[in-house]
């Protein structure tokens, strides 16, 4: 066994920790500027959202393929024998990818004739942060952030074991 496959739960688990810390800054930074009418643009602040996406070498049949080449086949027309690994050995899956982008959604106009940053109709252009919708995906991203340290920990105690034997 190869000792990178012993660590892969591991892996997995730090790429979700990490996935989820940087979707809770970014909700942070959403929350910390709900009333930010003005940056360094001078328009209203826009929203951060986290995309994420698997980081994979090849597409999903390749992946399938040399995940299931491991697989013990009780009879021969369940799974087809001519599954091809990557010649050098290489991991498939790297991953999760994480990308910080902004919300494109429209901005929020309130009327307030008094505000610096009001338009002449009195009008000011808010951002489009709801905090209903940030406090959702904060809790959100705090279980998962909780599940991926269950899973990590889970990975430790099944490796510790596996020491003992």
């Amino acid at each position: 066994m190869k000792l990178e496959r012993l660590f892969a739960s591991f892996n997995i688990s730090a790429m979700g920790l990490s996935a989820q810390r940087k979707r809770m800054t970014a909700i942070a930074e959403n929350i910390a500027n709900v009333e930010t009418t003005r940056t360094e643009k001078g328009t209203p602040y826009k929203r951060k959202v986290v995309v994420m996406r698997a980081s994979v070498e090849g597409n999903f049949a390749n992946v399938l393929k040399k995940e299931t080449m491991g697989l013990e086949v009780t009879n021969e027309k369940h799974i087809s024998s001519n599954f091809v690994e990557f010649e050098d050995g290489r991991d498939a899956v790297r991953g999760v990818r994480t990308e910080v982008v902004e919300d494109n959604s429209p901005e929020r106009l309130v009327y307030n004739p008094e505000h610096p940053d009001a338009d002449e109709n009195g009008y000011v252009h808010m951002p489009n942060v709801n905090i209903v919708v940030e406090m959702v995906d904060m809790i959100s991203a705090t279980r998962s952030y909780e599940a991926n340290v269950t899973a990590f920990n889970a990975s430790k105690n099944m490796a510790k074991d596996a020491l003992e034997i």
